[in-house]
Formats: structure tokens, C-alpha cells, sequence
């Protein structure tokens, strides 16, 4: 069951909160915490992003309202300082990077949270980190990166981390972001809810360069859809994973009607030649249906008709 709490223990609100990346996460997750006024350092090694960081702070457009810039600093490297407070929101395939930068510049007793795409990052990070404090959690958040530091806000979204001493700590730091937190007794059920809902929405849009919403209009793009969550759905079940909703065909339609507008991140990546989260999302649930007797020749075509389509870009 999930609620919405507070922290016994708030992190300190002079201490710079370090995010990992300077994508449209990255930005958009910076504005939030700036906006109820943490400072934010961002660390990435793209040099364009950081530039215009510390140049203009980051521009978040929202729907509807005037947008709104907040100043941050930004590096390329890791700075001198010992940092207490981190968030990863780089692309899954950078993880192992953003891990290494962070060994050089956390604090023995830091707390770090990611909340990236998909399953095997916080595998990663804790194999490089080590013994250091690291949680996972989700969000349903949407961003779209319009320029270098400039972030389109896709919706209100939610934050969901797991019920620890150190979900708690990050639920109070997000507390004054207006977004829905929930603290989550099996974390592990969002995480998989949202990979198997993602298994069909992310390759389909990226490989028909369409938005969300095109998915539920063309009966031939849904009867894909529906057929990708079968097969996602069934991994879950055989790993007796308990997903956060009784039925996952009509939650996958919620979802896309909800973000009819949005165009997701694995089609926002495929368009700009980048590469994608493809390995993390589809790939993850084609080793874990090995893992679990499962046999996955959807997922597997999805990973692979990407990565030939990403070639050609």
C-alpha cells in the first residue's frame, strides 16, 4: 500500500542536492528542487548543456503559464566538493559512467536516489559505489528537452519511493515540488509496473515516430500494444511480481490516453541519432524471461528492429 509521507530526518536545505545529467529530467527535477529553494548542482559530460546551465539556469515551459528560469550550477566534472545528496536521472546506458563520476565526489555517508527507465541501474550504481546508501524509486513525470537547459514540463506526474529511512529523506526533499509523493512498501511492484507499460509505449512510438495518443487511434499500432503487454505481463507473473494494477491492457490505454500529446523518451532519443534505453526496458524483460521460462520473441524483435533503426539514423 502506498501513502504519502513526510521525513523524520529532512535533509538540509543549504546542502546542494547533486543531480546526475543534464537532459530533460535532469532539468526539469533541478527546477523543482530550485524552486523550493534547494541549490542544485548538475553534473554531466554533455559540455553544450552545462554551458547553457550556468549561462541562462534552466527554462521550464509549462502548459498554459509563463515560463520560469532557475538558476543552478552545472559541471562537466566532479567538483571539489563532498557531496551528501544525489539523484540520478541519466539515460540507463550512461549509468555506469554517472557512477564512476559520483565515486569521485560523494561523501562516504552520502544518500543517493535513481530514478531512471527500466530495471539494472541501481545494480550498476551499487557495484560502483559500494557500500554507499542508494535507493531506487519511479516516477510517472514526462519532459521533453526543447534546447540545451530548456525543459517542457509533460504533465503533472507522481513520485513513488520505497518505504526506508532514505525514501523518506527524499520525500521531504521533494515536498515542496506540489507533486503527488508516495511512499510505496513494495517498490518493486512500481518499477515493473511502469517497465511493462513502458515495453510497448517506448519502441512503438519510437519506431513509428508518432506520440502516445497515435497508438490508441490505429487499431493495427494498439493490437501491437496489446500483444507486447501479454507478453510483458506474463515475465512479470512468472517472476511473481505483484503489478500495481489488476489489468494490465486497460491500464496501458489509461496511460496513453493520459499522455496522448507526449512523445516519448526512446522516440525523443531515436530522433536525435542518440542511443536508446531499449537494452534497460525490452532487453531487461528478454533476461528475465530467460531467467523465468519465459519466452519473449516480441520484446526480442523490439530490441532489435531499434537498434537496426538506430543505425540507420
Amino acid at each position: 500500500m502506498a501513502k504519502v509521507l513526510g521525513a523524520s530526518k529532512r535533509i538540509k536545505m543549504q546542502e546542494p542536492v547533486l543531480i546526475m545529467g543534464s537532459g530533460a529530467m535532469a532539468c526539469l527535477f533541478a527546477t523543482y528542487l530550485a524552486a523550493s529553494q534547494h541549490p542544485v548542482t548538475l553534473m554531466s559530460e554533455w559540455e553544450e548543456g552545462v554551458a547553457a546551465l550556468n549561462q541562462f539556469g534552466v527554462r521550464r515551459i509549462r502548459e498554459g503559464k509563463d515560463a520560469a528560469v532557475f538558476q543552478v550550477q552545472a559541471f562537466t566534472q566532479p567538483d571539489n566538493r563532498r557531496h551528501t545528496t544525489a539523484l540520478v536521472l541519466v539515460k540507463s546506458w550512461q549509468t555506469r559512467q554517472a557512477a564512476k563520476m559520483l565515486s569521485e565526489c560523494l561523501d562516504p555517508h552520502a544518500i543517493t536516489l535513481t530514478l531512471q527507465n527500466g530495471l539494472g541501474n541501481l545494480e550498476v550504481l551499487s557495484a560502483v559505489l559500494g557500500s554507499r546508501q542508494i535507493i531506487c524509486g519511479s516516477t510517472t513525470i514526462g519532459a521533453t528537452l526543447v534546447a540545451p537547459g530548456v525543459v517542457r514540463e509533460g504533465g503533472v506526474g507522481e513520485i513513488y519511493l520505497p518505504d526506508h529511512p532514505i525514501g523518506h529523506q527524499f520525500a521531504a526533499l521533494f515536498s515542496g515540488s506540489g507533486l503527488p509523493i508516495h511512499i510505496q512498501a513494495d517498490i518493486q511492484s512500481i518499477i515493473w509496473g511502469k517497465l511493462v507499460v513502458n515495453s510497448a509505449i517506448n519502441p512503438l512510438t519510437a519506431l513509428l515516430d508518432v506520440p502516445n495518443g497515435f497508438l490508441l487511434e490505429n487499431k493495427h499500432a494498439l493490437r501491437l500494444v496489446h500483444s507486447l503487454i501479454g507478453e510483458s505481463y506474463q515475465v512479470a507473473n512468472a517472476g511473481k511480481i505483484s503489478l500495481p494494477y489488476s489489468n494490465p491492457l486497460d491500464y496501458v490505454e489509461q496511460v496513453i490516453q493520459k499522455t496522448a500529446q507526449n512523445s516519448s523518451s526512446m522516440r525523443q532519443d531515436l530522433k536525435r541519432g542518440a542511443p536508446t534505453e531499449i537494452n534497460a526496458i525490452n532487453g531487461q524483460l528478454v533476461l528475465h524471461g530467460k531467467k523465468w521460462g519465459v519466452e519473449t520473441p516480441l520484446n526480442q524483435m523490439m530490441v532489435h528492429l531499434i537498434k537496426t533503426r538506430l543505425a540507420q539514423v
